[in-house]
């Protein structure tokens, strides 16, 4: 399918969402388990590995497969990354697949200077013996969706490309999506421009569309994950726990934390994705308040920032308006929605010290 398509075709529309309670009976099942059915996509980096091992060991999730995608380093190196975490967690019971190795329109950037080359900050493992499945993460989030209707969370981590694409390729898939926990934006300017989040700036154009297509979405950003910085006691508690995922965290940490002191970088990485899994696993770790979020895709300097319009509980609320006219044009500056309605729970505060009893934890209990 011709990438353009995936921008241009139709989303479903917010009104969508009334239909979810007619489908989240569907769910028994999984409620019987006291389990919840996610998909993690996924584009390993060291906050994700971190994110990704605190999902599996995680009782109360039923991770339906984990979805690679390019972001914070290439697609041949985010994919393998996620299979090693699935095996030094023994969680090889999960599928991985191999998802879009490219943003729907633009050049892919990397943030290899803050997560390494590799994307683990340097940590060296061994070569992942597990294979990705043969479909490709877009047909394996259809798949799953549809096989579990109003069951599936999907926790995005990384650039939003497979969900879009997903979207696009079934355009009644929206409806049947439970939610979307969200690891992306901001409120309080970004950490790649001063105007963008870098998972959101990577390919801003399917994060508008995620955005647009009526799934309850909760946006975890920097916001709130700019207040998670690793430390080396985070790291030290660690090392003290004798399980290959304890260890590998610690492996992993102690490496990001070299790589950010040689960059000349004051503190520790942040652990923004594990942050949004955190806020999956016990919503009060975070507050959140509703907001219409819109993707700002055509500014020279802006692209990717996330805007959001805080919608007052009685109105009259302003229309959301595009850029006043150019000179010389005939146009008037457009209404983009003549009434926001709230699209997004966007976390606005955050409880540091219950995150990371969270966090170190369950990783120090291990799988």
């Amino acid at each position: 399918m011709d990438r353009r398509r995936f921008v241009t075709a139709t989303t479903v529309g917010l009104g969508l969402a009334a239909l979810r309670p007619a489908i989240a009976a569907s769910g028994k099942e999984s409620a019987a388990r006291g389990q919840s059915r996610v998909i993690i996509d996924t584009d390993p980096g060291v906050d994700d590995a971190f994110a990704l091992l605190l999902a599996m060991c995680s009782s109360q999730l039923h991770i339906e497969a984990i979805t690679a995608v390019a972001g914070n380093v290439p697609l041949e190196l985010t994919l393998p990354n996620a299979l090693r975490m699935v095996e030094i967690a023994g969680r090889t019971d999960i599928p991985v697949a191999a998802g879009a190795r490219a943003p729907l329109l633009r050049r892919l950037v990397t943030a290899a200077y803050a997560h390494g080359e590799n994307g683990l900050g340097g940590a060296v493992f061994a070569e992942p013996k597990r294979t990705p499945v043969a479909e490709s993460a877009a047909d394996l989030i259809q798949k799953i969706v549809r096989k579990y209707p109003g069951e599936i969370t999907l926790i995005t981590l990384g650039p939003q490309t497979n969900i879009a694409t997903a979207l696009n390729a079934d355009p009644g898939l929206a409806p049947l999506v439970r939610s979307v926990v969200m690891m992306g934006g901001s409120l309080s300017g970004g950490n790649i421009t001063p105007a963008a989040e870098f998972n959101v700036y990577v390919d801003p154009e399917a994060a508008r569309i995620v955005f647009q297509s009526g799934i309850p979405i909760t946006m975890v950003g920097l916001d709130v994950t700019r207040k998670t910085t690793l430390t080396d006691q985070h790291v030290a508690t660690l090392a003290a726990h004798d399980n290959p995922v304890s260890q590998a965290a610690a492996l992993i940490g102690r490496n990001s934390l070299a790589h950010h002191r040689a960059q000349g970088l004051p503190s520790g990485p942040n652990m923004h994705d594990s942050v949004a899994v955190a806020a999956f696993l016990d919503p009060a770790i975070v507050t959140t308040e509703p907001f219409y979020v819109d993707v700002e895709t055509g500014g020279e300097l802006t692209a990717g920032e996330t805007l959001g319009y805080r919608v007052p509980h009685a109105p009259p609320q302003p229309p959301v308006r595009g850029s006043a006219p150019l000179l010389g044009s005939l146009k008037s500056s457009p209404i983009l929605r003549e009434r926001p309605e709230p699209n997004a729970h966007v976390a606005l505060d955050l409880d540091a010290a219950a995150f990371f009893e969270l966090l170190i934890g369950r990783l120090s209990a291990g799988a």
